[in-house]
């Protein structure tokens, strides 16, 4: 199973609204059905909770060895994407989340899958 315990955060270093984007361009986990090897790109944007309000980010270190917890986990990719955003959603509780993940094509057909938390603002909806 993935380990959201691997997660750690640390203090937000501003009351000012920020906006943090990470990306992983070698997500991999392993089809629950024909047990092959799925490979994407996962997108996690958000804007965490001022310092005032005690916000926290999420560490970069914790978050690569979470992402790799995944990589013999058979899971489809609906569910890569709502439990990521629901593990950071929790570790953090920002002012808002958004998961993309983007997934190789397989038979011709490409996936995008979209995860959010909170209101996402307009101009991160479609990018």
């Amino acid at each position: 199973m993935p380990n959201p315990d691997l997660l750690e955060t640390f203090p937000t270093p501003t009351d000012n609204e920020f906006v943090i984007e990470h990306v992983n361009e070698e997500f991999t986990s392993v089809c629950p059905v024909t047990g092959h090897p799925d490979f994407g790109e996962i997108v996690v944007r958000f804007s965490p909770r001022s310092a005032a309000a005690g916000g926290v980010c999420v560490e970069l270190k914790s978050l690569k060895l979470y992402f790799q917890s995944f990589r013999q986990e058979g899971i489809y990719y609906e569910a890569v994407t709502n439990t990521i955003r629901d593990d950071l959603a929790k570790a953090m509780e920002p002012t808002w989340l958004q998961v993309i993940t983007r997934w190789r094509g397989r038979g011709g057909i490409r996936s995008i899958i979209r995860a959010a938390h909170g209101t996402i603002p307009a101009e991160w909806h479609r990018q």
